[in-house]
């Protein structure tokens, strides 16, 4: 029987294949008592699996920093600092010295503690935290009971790999070619997994705990799509021929797609758009430049201050910006400052547990009070600028006040950096992103304080509309091409204008092909995006012109609601829907 799941796609992409389930961690701990006088040897015994575990987790990290790249490699620091933290070793050896239990026991028992513990909280973030915690404990059973690691397939036929949960440690293991696609039952898009996979450009859906009617087995026929988020399972023929139909125009699309690498982003009637890349990390430099980005729009910066016991300090941060400035050379690479907030806890910054995180302490407002953390990366930022055409940009803006306090910050990291001969551009750029309803309706003052805006469509839009997307219940209701929101963003392109200032476009509408009319109409100046949106974007940029744009959009604001606007911007015809099935609804996207 055919299953059709809809879970969370996580890494895009569509696979085809058959299934390899791989077996969730078995452990056959000893259950009886030792006797007090071998205290010693199992604390010794502990010590050593630890250091075992420690020299494997930095063998691996060192292995695989060429493949996902520095900042994804760096996901193994956050697991040694759980082998060092003290927290986590007093609770194992207290188990130890308290109940005279084998080390092996004292560490399932604290994993199970801990694992417990971080999935009673009502906080994604720290729920996906616990898989860390899995892992390591595992690394550690593993070790103190000399048990083989679980491995994959050594055939070279290639699978798609399902998994309850999927580990760092396991993913690393995986060869690229042999994996067709991934199945988690568990996590989240923020899960160390769901990182790499994108870094290793595997199609991965997740979320799938108890949707499916029947469990998955190996050698199961499985389609993931990684970009809509399903799955099926034991698809029917029609469904199959249609998937691999599908793939095929991709792979055909992508080819022609390539052969544009190097022509503009310039409508039939020369109306140029600059297309720029979002990256979060150097090893995404290639991918950009392979995809013909002609700048980086954006630069998140957060990810070099996630899962560590400290914040990366102003080398380890000059030395990231630096190779992103020198690889671009003489195109521009906007760097947004440390975008962060109480739905991604940091231990050491204290944030305090919120009930609306989004709504609360985060982004530019904890860069204010933090001074001491924003000051040293502004330092990177400005030492950065010296070797490429750096530029700033301050997020989740929404007050005059914050631009003026930001810039009061930066003046005072430039006028250190004078006073130790420090180069950097004197003329540094200073953006801010257009994302809080407020900052889009006083746009016309911010734009007298700032040399750019950039509109970041995503929390435009879940702000405007009051609209979470990530909840199942209202996630229909998130409507990009509202005309509220469509509204908002021709005031904040025009306040741009009239003040002489350029105005880009990041988020998923602007890597959304539907969308160009309307920011060739509106004379937006740039769009960032995914790298990989960049091809698409610039086709559907160089088969239309400024004049058809025109009247296009003229008519989309005239639009009442979505379906007069899925009629001017055709917003149906990509992606469609699959074939009917027997004894299924249609596959609607």
């Amino acid at each position: 029987m055919t299953q059709k799941v809809r879970g969370i796609g996580a890494s895009s992409g569509i696979a085809l294949g058959k299934a390899f389930v791989l077996p969730t961690w078995e452990w056959d701990v000893p259950e009886e008592k030792m006797d007090p006088s071998d205290l010693a040897r199992e604390f010794e015994r502990l010590y050593e699996g630890v250091r075992s575990s420690k020299d494997e987790i930095e063998y691996i990290k060192n292995e695989i920093r060429d493949m996902v790249g520095t900042e994804e490699s760096t996901i193994f620091d956050a697991h040694l600092a759980i082998l060092e933290d003290p927290v986590f070793m007093n609770e194992i050896q207290g188990i130890i010295q308290r109940q005279y239990k084998a080390a092996e026991v004292a560490v399932k028992e604290a994993i199970d503690h801990f694992v417990t513990m971080f999935d009673l909280l009502d906080d994604e973030y720290m729920k996906e935290r616990a898989l860390d915690i899995k892992d390591v404990g595992n690394r550690l059973l593993k070790h103190l009971l000399g048990a083989p690691e679980i491995t994959l397939p050594t055939d070279t036929q290639p699978y798609i790999l399902v998994a309850k949960e999927l580990s760092p440690s396991q993913l690393v293991h995986l060869n690229p070619k042999n994996v067709l696609g991934i199945v988690m039952l568990m996590g989240g898009k923020t899960s160390h997994s769901a990182i790499m996979a994108r870094a290793l450009g595997i199609p991965l859906v997740l979320g799938l705990d108890g949707k499916l009617e029947k469990p998955i087995q190996t050698g199961d026929m499985v389609i993931v799509d990684g970009e809509h988020g399903y799955v099926y399972v034991e698809p029917t023929d029609e469904v199959m021929v249609w998937y691999e139909e599908r793939r095929h125009l991709f792979l055909k699309e992508a080819d022609e797609l390539a052969k544009m690498k190097d022509l503009p982003a310039e409508t039939s009637d020369q109306h140029r758009i600059h297309l720029a890349a979002n990256i979060s990390s150097t090893r995404e430099l290639d991918i950009a430049e392979h995809n013909g980005a002609e700048s980086i729009g954006l630069f998140r910066t957060e990810f070099m201050y996630m899962d560590r016991t400290y914040p990366p300090n102003e080398l380890e941060q000059f030395t990231v910006y630096k190779e992103v400035a020198q690889t671009f050379q003489d195109r521009p690479v906007i760097i947004r400052t440390l975008d962060i907030g109480g739905d991604k806890p940091m231990d050491y910054l204290q944030l305090p547990e919120e009930d609306n995180p989004f709504l609360g302490y985060r982004a530019i407002r904890i860069c204010l009070d933090r001074t001491d953390v924003f000051k040293t990366q502004l330092r990177a930022i400005l030492r950065a600028s010296a070797f490429g055409k750096v530029k700033v940009m301050f997020p989740m803006i929404s007050s005059f006040e914050e631009v003026a306090a930001a810039k009061r910050l930066l003046e005072a990291a430039k006028d250190e950096l004078r006073q130790e001969d420090t180069a950097f551009d004197e003329q540094l750029p200073i953006g801010i992103m257009i994302e809080v309803p407020a900052a889009a309706a006083i746009a016309d003052l911010l734009a007298e304080e700032v040399d750019f805006f950039s509109i970041g469509t995503n929390d435009l839009v879940q702000y405007t509309l009051a609209v979470d997307r990530m909840n199942e219940q209202i996630a229909h209701m998130y409507d990009p091409y509202h005309p509220a929101v469509l509204r908002l963003i021709r005031h904040t392109v025009e306040s741009a204008k009239k003040s002489g200032i350029t105005v880009g476009v990041c988020g998923e509408m602007a890597g959304d092909p539907r969308a160009v009319p309307l920011w060739v109409a509106l004379g937006v100046d740039e769009l960032s995006m995914s790298s990989r949106s960049i091809p698409r974007v610039k086709a559907a940029i160089r088969r239309t012109a400024h004049v058809t744009c025109l009247e296009v959009t003229k008519q989309a604001f005239l639009s009442r609601n979505k379906a007069e606007l899925e009629q001017v911007l055709h917003l149906d015809q990509f992606p469609s829907s699959a074939p009917e099935q027997t004894g299924e609804k249609t596959i609607n996207f």
